[in-house]
């Protein structure tokens, strides 16, 4: 599903465990790394998008975690033009994403990337609050400062005692 600006809708997920640390997954066959996220279905509502996509890419229902807060809008970020398939119908220029911060409210072993029958993550590991910001490939660079701004006033709400 594309609008009509050439966007793909996305969920972007954020979990963090009771230290603020955050869970950072490494693509598969790659040596790439990123938060979970995924696309949303036609007639799929932002959280039905977001409980498929945590339970696809890291094996977590939505009884293992707690959401705390989201985005107030769409993030957007444009594809390199290399990775724009101008052969698909509608084209694809990049994606506007919704972020989620969840709150893991069981045991980390519970995490399992091979979930499903395709991963997408092969490992994962708990990261600081801003280290993404270094790692991420540079076209999502942007996109991820603006959700973790955003996110990072629930996160320290939610960590006080």
């Amino acid at each position: 599903m594309i609008d009509s600006q050439g966007f793909r809708p996305n969920v972007g997920i954020i979990i963090c465990n009771p230290h603020g640390q955050l869970l950072w997954a490494k693509r598969i066959g790659q040596d790439a790394w990123q938060f979970p996220q995924g696309g949303i279905r036609h007639g799929e509502r932002l959280q039905q998008a977001l409980y498929r996509e945590l339970k696809e890419e890291v094996g977590l229902g939505p009884a293992d975690v707690e959401i705390i807060s989201s985005t107030k809008g769409w993030l957007y970020y444009e594809l390199p033009k290399n990775l724009i398939r101008q052969n698909s119908n509608p084209v694809c220029i990049g994606q506007k994403q919704k972020w989620y911060l969840l709150k893991m409210r069981c045991d980390e072993q519970n995490i399992n990337l091979r979930a499903n029958n395709m991963p997408e993550f092969d490992d994962w590991q708990w990261v600081s609050f801003w280290y993404p910001l270094s790692q991420v490939i540079d076209f999502k660079r942007e996109v991820y400062r603006q959700a973790l701004k955003e996110l990072v006033t629930p996160l320290n709400r939610f960590l006080r005692p």
